[in-house]
């Protein structure tokens, strides 16, 4: 204390400069390093997965830990690749014929637009789509090959995920390590509250999806709609984006029944008006009861802020991430800072 009392103030002010510059250079670093992070995180989700499938089967079985994430690895993984075997050839021919047929449909939709008196409207839109020297659907296919790209980058999430759920003592117990002791405590309070609160939204989330996905693709099927498998199992899947989702599920579905008749186009489009409706008014409500309620405009902001930011893996991730941050916030800054009483989400009342 002697000491410190005694150091001069140049020595002070370059102690805090320094201070500064490290934090600027981690903020720096962290920024360069953001996909990486966002991997880490989507790891995290898969890791949260499995533990979840995991305490399941070990209440209701009573078998060991070890044995229970091991089972709950091996049923997620099969189940996964039994749906590749089971549909995987039939789904790659239907995204064949997506490929081929879209183009054609967007130029019926720009003949069908013209003769409304809307076709320079939609050319110049179509202008704006293009990416320099390429065709109209050439930042289409630019995004699907990035799609395609990120292949490596999944594996990589699924098999860090299984490192996090087969130790998460060991990986919680060196994270907690790099805070400060007295905090500690409240540390790991603060992410066993997260993890419990991204749990519940990963429920409801598988439940929105499958619900989703069934009722879009049955209903394309009913309707006539070709594809109607690879466009019922897109919009299930898109459906783990919010907001966003469901529209760029639904525009392929579109353009394509475009391309077949104006009728058509129409039913489809109250096909999935009805879908998000029915998710929405009668599905969410329903789930919400024993999983994670957020706040609309936060979840809306929170696309766009994530996007902005990250790209497209923070517009696939900014749902479970806001789930994580708005858990965070409430208990580290509103309940401990403000000294304010607030319900977490996922927490149940007394």
């Amino acid at each position: 204390m002697a000491r410190k009392a005694d150091e001069s103030p140049d020595r002070q002010f370059i102690r805090r400069v320094l201070i500064v510059l490290g934090l600027a250079a981690l903020v720096i670093l962290a920024w360069q390093l953001r996909t990486l992070i966002l991997m880490f995180f989507g790891a995290i989700v898969v890791a949260t997965m499995f533990r979840a499938l995991a305490d399941h089967v070990e209440r209701i079985t009573g078998c060991r830990p070890g044995l229970a994430i091991g089972v709950s690895i091996t049923v997620i993984l099969a189940a996964v690749i039994g749906m590749v075997a089971l549909f995987g050839s039939h789904v790659a021919d239907q995204v064949q014929t997506l490929r081929q047929t879209i183009p054609a449909a967007w130029h019926a939709f720009e003949a069908r637009m013209g003769d409304l008196g809307l076709g320079e409207q939609i050319k110049e839109l179509a202008q704006n789509m293009r990416a320099p020297g390429g065709s109209s659907f050439s930042a289409f296919a630019g995004t699907v090959l990035s799609i395609g790209s990120g292949i490596a980058d999944v594996v990589v999430v699924i098999v860090a995920g299984i490192f996090l759920a087969t130790q998460p003592r060991f990986y919680l117990t060196g994270a907690v390590k790099l805070i400060p002791a007295r905090k500690r405590p409240l540390a790991l309070e603060s992410i066993m509250e997260s993890e419990k609160a991204l749990r519940l939204w990963l429920r409801g989330q598988l439940i929105a999806m499958l619900v989703v996905g069934l009722l879009t693709g049955l209903g394309l099927w009913l309707l006539g709609m070709p594809s109607a498998l690879t466009l019922g199992l897109m919009a299930g899947l898109l459906e783990f984006i919010p907001f966003a989702g469901p529209i760029l599920s639904a525009v392929p579905a579109v353009l394509l029944a475009l391309a077949v008749s104006p009728d058509l186009a129409l039913w489809v489009l109250l096909l999935y008006f009805a879908v998000q409706q029915f998710e929405g008014y009668v599905l969410t409500p329903l789930v919400q009861q024993y999983a994670v309620d957020l706040p609309g405009v936060v979840l809306l902001f929170s696309l766009l802020a994530f996007g902005a930011l990250f790209g497209t893996l923070g517009v696939i991730l900014a749902a479970p991430l806001t789930v994580v941050t708005y858990v965070l916030i409430k208990r580290l800054y509103v309940i401990e800072t403000l000294h304010t009483p607030t319900p977490i989400p996922g927490e149940r009342p007394d």
